[in-house]
Formats: C-alpha cells, structure tokens, sequence
C-alpha cells in the first residue's frame, strides 16, 4: 500500500500525518507533496524522515494506491487527472468535486458505500461542519425521518486554517501589547469577537459555507430534508460547535434521542446539564468522536427536538473522516 498526502504542510496534512500514524494505517511507502513553497520540507513519520516533493503533472502517482488530497479547490482541480491516471484512489478535502454527480460524497458512519462507485477515482470529503452535524443526525434519522433542519455553527479560527489560527493568537497578543491587530486571514479582527460570515455571501443571501451544509447533508443522507443554516467564527483556536434543531415525522422523545446518539459510532453523549455537563470546543479538540450534550425537545413544535454539539473539525471534519473512507476501502477490499 503506498500512500500520498497533497498539501503535507498545511494543518490537515499535518493532521493526516500523526492520524494515520495513530490509527496504525496499513501502508508500505509514503510520499508527501506540497507547493514550492513547502517543497523541500522535511516531515517524520514512524521513525523516518521525508521531503515534500513538488506537486507537478508528471508520473509521481504512477504506484500510489491513496491519494489524500487538501491543497485547495484550484489545486485539486487542476492535479485531479495526474493524481487518478493510474488507478489512485483521491480521497479530496477540498469543496472542488462534493457536489459533481459522478463523485460520491461520503462520512463511514452515514454512507459508506457511496465511495464504492466512484467513475472519476475520485471520492469528495464533505465539509467540516456539515460532517459533524450528519454522524448525529443519522441516528437521529433512524428513529423517524428529518424533515426540515435549521442550524447555527461556532466555528473556530482553525477553520481557516494554520495561518488564521497563529493570525488569532497574535491578534490577543497585539492587542494585550496595546498594538493594532493584525487583519488579513478574516474579514474583521476575530480576538475578542464573533464574525456572522464564513465564506462569501450568495445572492440569497446566504454564504458559501452555508449552502454548503444545505446541498452536502441532503446528498450525503440521501433525504430531502432542508438545512437553513447560520455559520459564524468564533474566537476558540480549535474544534467547531454546532446548535441544531431538527422537525421530525413523528415526535422523539429525549430518552429515544440520546440512547440513540450514545449507541452511534462517531458519537459520543455529554449531556448532564445538572452538573453542567456538556460539550465544549475546549475539551473536544483532539478528539475524534462528535460529543453531543444539550439534548431536550422544542418548546414550540411537538416534533421538534433540539442538541448541540462539538468536535474537532481538523480531524473529524477533515482528515480523519478520509483516512476512515480510506480504510473502509481496504476493508471491503476495493482498492486498484
């Protein structure tokens, strides 16, 4: 098995790194690639070092079973044929193929076998806060069908990347110093506030990252649930948390709803309000399950019930939930 990470530098690559070192994955070679600007880069990974290589359209995939791929949108596009031409499999964390039909959108714990059919050798991981919020969701729906799902997420700087989440502590510093705080990762100062915008605003109104929870959860769950969503970023450095309500065919009760998040792989129930137990962005980075806490019915819909939750968006919401398509692959034995 010999794997390739794309964009080993930034901080899902480095994530893949010691995830797939943690998870014991089974491979023989690894290769690493980057831009020119971290090419030449050297990384250890089990007791050895490598360089990042130039990403280039050359034969550099010509033996790579797995290619995981988070370099960006314009990058994947541009790679993807060099990546797949000799039967690799792109496992691609980027927002560039997750709404293409011949592309399977895919979280293990709701759809795995979407990623066997896969036309283009390419399978898309979905966005970070829509993937926490369907391995919920999917017990949930289970029990009785979602009909209609609104949301508001909290999402912390390392959204944005490593650049943003160094960009807000030097923001508290700057400003502890009495300096006027760097603005360039954000489209306002993030330290000591929340920005009601991830992405860029649509014509409705809505921005990217929003409609990207509405188009992603309803091809990833195969429902025609809608999702009205309201992303914000928050000034926590890492893990995203999510506020959701969901209307159900009929009525769950908060009992049914928690044993059902508690049995769910990828889930983990917090929810002791009376000892103020729940789960916070602070105690779930690092973590790979989505913790959810919070749970109680709506006050003012009988099917309605309410839950919020939080997990670490750089490994669930990023590269975990790939290395686990990937080994679901392996396990069913579906690789070239």
């Amino acid at each position: 098995m010999k794997v390739a990470i794309v964009g080993a530098s930034g901080a899902v690559g480095q994530e893949f790194l010691r995830i797939l070192d943690q998870r014991d994955f089974p491979m023989d070679e690894l290769v690493l690639f980057g831009s020119e600007r971290s090419a030449g880069r050297k990384y250890t990974f089990r007791g050895r070092e490598y360089e990042v290589k130039l990403l280039q359209h050359n034969d550099d995939f010509r033996d790579v079973d797995i290619a995981f791929t988070s370099a960006g949108a314009g990058t994947s596009k541009e790679f993807a044929d060099t990546i797949t031409k000799y039967g690799a499999v792109m496992i691609d964390n980027s927002s560039a193929f997750r709404m293409d039909d011949d592309v399977p959108l895919v979280v293990p714990e709701c759809n795995a076998e979407d990623a066997l059919n896969r036309p283009r050798g390419i399978i898309a991981n979905p966005n970070c806060t829509t993937i926490m919020m369907v391995v919920v969701l999917q017990p949930l729906e289970r029990l009785s069908h979602i009909k209609r799902i609104h949301v508001s997420s909290y999402q912390s700087a390392s959204g944005a990347g490593a650049a943003a989440m160094a960009e807000l502590e030097q923001q508290y510093r700057e400003i502890i110093n009495g300096e006027e705080p760097t603005v360039k990762k954000f489209p306002h100062q993030l330290a000591y506030n929340v920005i009601p915008q991830i992405d860029v605003f649509q014509p409705n109104g809505y921005t990217k990252e929003e409609m990207k929870m509405y188009n992603e959860t309803q091809k990833i769950m195969h429902t025609d649930a809608k999702c009205s969503a309201m992303c914000v970023r928050v000034s926590s450095l890492r893990a995203h948390s999510e506020s959701v309500w969901i209307e159900t065919e009929r009525p769950i009760s908060v009992e049914e709803a928690q044993q059902a998040i508690a049995a769910a792989p990828g889930c983990t129930l917090q929810d002791d309000p009376s000892q103020l137990v729940y789960p916070m962005p602070l105690e779930t980075a690092g973590k790979d399950d989505v913790y959810v806490g919070r749970v109680r019915k709506d006050l003012s819909d009988d099917c309605g019930l309410t839950f919020w939750l939080s997990g670490d968006q750089i490994r669930k919401g990023a590269a975990l939930n790939a290395v686990q398509i990937a080994e679901y692959l392996i396990q069913v034995g579906n690789v070239k």
